[in-house]
C-alpha cells in the first residue's frame, strides 16, 4: 500500500493581487512512502532474485535472514536477523509491513519429518500469526507442484488437480500442509493471499540443480531414468522471480487472485533429457549415454531407502522413490491461471535464459 503525505490545499479561492504572490511560491513536493514488503529466505536463490527486482523498481525491502549478508546490505536491505521457527522473530520482523514474500523452506529428497515440518509448516504458521497480528496486507506463499505429485505423469494439469492420498518423501508433503494454511487464511483478519508452484527453477547462481547434476555427472552416477521421452516444465530464475512480484500486485489489484494457488514455468515443457545433456554441455561434459529403466530405478530408490532408514546412515540415498519418477515421468502444466489473473509471463526465453547461463559458468 503506498501511502502518500499530501499538502495541505486551501479551499479559499485567491484573490487577483495574491496570485502573483502564490504562483511565485517553491513547488512543494508529494512525499511518497513506498510499499514495505518483508522476504523470508532472501538470502536463497530465488528469494535474492525477488529482492533484487523489487529494489530495482524502488521498493523498501526487509529481509528475515539467520545471519547479516553482505549483498543484501549493498543493495539497502534491511534484515532482521532470526529463525522462522522462533515466532517471536518472526513477529518482530513483520511490524510495519505491507506485503510478505514466504519464500524460505527446507527443501530436500531425504530427511526427517521434524526437519521439513518446523521449516515449512510450524515456520508457515508463524508467518501467518504474524501477518495478523500485524495487520499485513499480502502474503505471497512459495510452494512447489510436487503438492500435487504422486509418482503418477502429470500431462498439463491446472490447479484443480487435487492433492494426492500419497506422499514419495516430505518435502512435498510439508509443502501441501503449508499451502492449504495459507490459502484457508486468505481473508482473515484483512489478510489477502496466494501461493505460487513454480517449477525447477534454474539460471545463474543456482546453488542446487545444476551443480548437483554436475557433480553426479563428473563422477558417473548420472543416469537417464526411463526411456528418456518424458516432457517436464521448468522456470527461468528471474521469470520465478517477477511472478513473485506479479502475484503481490494482483493481491492488491485483482480480487480473483485471492486464495487460489498458481502453476508457474516457461509455459513449454521440454525433453527432460535433452534439457539435462544441453545443461552438462555448458560446461562440456557429454550427453548421457547409460540409462536405467523407471521400474529398476524406483525398485533400487524403494531398497536404499530403507537400507538408510533401518542403519540411520548419514546422507541422502543416491535414488529415491520420489527422485526416480520425478526423472522418469512426464510432470508439466497448464499455467493459463496465472497468464490470466496474475498478468504472468515468463519475459526471459529458455534460449535467452540458457545464453545467460553459459555466460555466467564463463562460456
Amino acid at each position: 500500500m503506498d501511502r502518500r503525505l499530501a499538502p495541505y490545499r486551501s479551499q479559499v479561492t485567491p484573490g487577483r493581487r495574491d496570485l502573483g504572490r502564490i504562483e511565485s511560491l517553491p513547488a512543494v513536493r508529494i512525499l511518497t512512502i513506498s510499499t514495505l514488503t518483508l522476504v523470508t529466505g532472501g538470502t536463497g536463490f530465488l528469494g535474492r532474485y525477488v529482492i533484487e527486482q523489487l529494489a530495482a523498481r524502488g521498493d523498501r525491502v526487509r529481509a528475515l535472514v539467520r545471519r547479516e549478508d553482505a549483498g543484501l546490505r549493498a543493495l539497502g536491505v534491511e534484515q532482521h536477523v532470526g529463525d522462522l521457527r522462533d515466532a517471536a522473530a518472526v513477529a518482530t520482523a513483520c511490524q510495519g509491513v505491507d506485503i510478505v514474500q514466504h519464500i524460505a523452506g527446507v527443501a530436500g529428497i531425504w530427511g526427517p519429518w521434524n526437519t521439513f515440518y518446523e521449516g515449512n509448516v510450524l515456520a508457515t504458521q508463524h508467518v501467518l500469526a504474524a501477518c495478523r497480528a500485524h495487520g499485513v496486507e499480502r502474503l505471497v506463499f512459495t510452494s512447489s507442484p510436487s503438492v500435487t505429485f504422486d509418482g503418477s505423469p502429470q500431462n498439463g494439469i491446472d490447479e484443480s488437480a487435487p492433492y494426492p492420498t500419497r506422499w514419495l518423501c516430505h518435502y512435498p508433503h510439508t509443502k501441501a500442509l503449508a499451502e492449504q494454511e495459507v490459502l484457508a487464511a486468505n481473508g482473515s483478519g484483512g489478510l489477502r493471499t496466494c501461493s505460487l508452484r513454480p517449477h525447477l527453477i534454474w539460471g545463474p547462481r543456482d546453488p542446487h540443480l545444476l551443480p548437483r547434476l554436475l557433480a553426479r555427472a563428473r563422477a558417473g552416477q548420472l543416469r537417464r531414468i526411463g526411456d528418456g521421452s518424458n516432457l517436464i516444465d521448468m522456470v527461468y530464475v528471474e521469470n520465478a522471480a517477477a511472478a513473485q512480484l506479479r502475484a503481490a500486485d494482483a493481491l492488491n489489484s485483482n480480487p480473483a487472485a485471492a486464495g487460489k494457488a498458481y502453476f508457474i514455468s516457461q509455459g513449454e515443457p521440454v525433453n527432460c533429457w535433452q534439457w539435462i545433456d544441453e545443461l552438462l554441455a555448458l560446461v562440456g561434459i557429454p550427453p548421457l549415454s547409460k540409462s536405467l529403466s523407471l521400474r529398476t530405478a524406483y525398485q533400487i530408490g524403494t531398497v536404499l531407502e530403507g537400507v538408510h532408514g533401518l542403519l540411520r546412515l548419514k546422507g541422502e540415498p543416491r535414488m529415491t522413490r520420489f527422485l526416480a519418477t520425478q526423472l522418469g515421468v512426464s510432470h508439466y502444466f497448464d499455467i493459463s491461471r496465472a497468464r490470466r489473473e496474475l498478468a504472468y509471463s515468463p519475459g526471459v526465453s529458455i534460449s535467452e535464459g540458457m545464453a545467460r547461463l553459459k555466460q555466467s559458468l564463463g562460456g
